[in-house]
């Protein structure tokens, strides 16, 4: 197993207090003395860091859209990309049975050792210094956001739209699915009964199949005068 002092390096902190970060990367199957509570603590901080990251970005962002982005930012799904570049799987100590199942390169685990590493250092540094490791090693996330992941969904502003003008919500419907049930590809419909629009979107999931339908219905209002459609 690689030297904490290696960990340390890529996560861009050296601990004074190297027993925290032990603790950080023990799981629990390891011993008693696991990163549990370092997690709890962790995920309160990234919350905190991300939340004010946002905030600060675009001062046109409403809660729902803070809210929206920042759960994107803070999922296992973002922290597994984190602790794969960091490399944090090498480092982590767990039980035997838990190694040869997997667990080191287990989303969730890896995930759990990020939020554990972020509380080791509020705990020992505080809140700046927990602060300047997270926006470290979430910058080219950050920086890479297009408009697209920073705004509305395709079928939330629709129905936002839809709204605006007093007009029933789209209705979506299933059209086909294909494909063995491990690798399947969904069809559905997107109709706007009231506006005599009906579009189809193709995904490996109902709903990416059915933001791609919303999607589609959207450009094609945007070329309408919606005023007609007021009530």
């Amino acid at each position: 197993m690689l030297s904490l002092d290696q960990l340390e390096e890529r996560i861009g902190y050296a601990f004074q207090n190297k027993k925290l970060l032990d603790r950080a990367r023990t799981h629990r199957s390891f011993s008693a003395d696991h990163n549990e509570r370092l997690e709890f603590l962790g995920d309160s901080v990234l919350n905190c860091v991300i939340g004010n990251a946002l905030f600060l970005r675009d001062r046109h962002f409403t809660e729902g859209d803070l809210s929206r982005v920042r759960a994107n930012l803070v999922c296992e799904k973002m922290l597994n990309t984190i602790g794969r570049r960091v490399g944090v799987s090498d480092f982590l100590r767990m039980g035997e049975g838990e190694m040869r199942n997997g667990g080191a390169e287990r989303p969730s685990i890896i995930a759990d050792a990020m939020e554990a590493i972020f509380g080791a250092v509020f705990a020992e540094a505080g809140f700046e210094a927990a602060q300047e490791v997270i926006l470290r090693l979430y910058e080219p996330i950050l920086t890479g956001l297009t408009p697209e992941q920073l705004s509305k969904d395709p079928k939330t502003r629709l129905q936002e739209m839809l709204q605006g003008l007093h007009l029933p919500r789209p209705e979506y419907d299933i059209v086909e699915v294909r494909g063995l049930a491990h690798d399947q590809t969904f069809v559905t419909s997107c109709r706007i009964a009231s506006m005599e629009v009906e579009t189809t979107g193709t995904a490996s999931s109902r709903r990416g199949a059915e933001q791609e339908a919303a999607r589609k219905a959207l450009e094609i209002l945007a070329e309408r005068d919606l005023r007609r459609y007021r009530k």
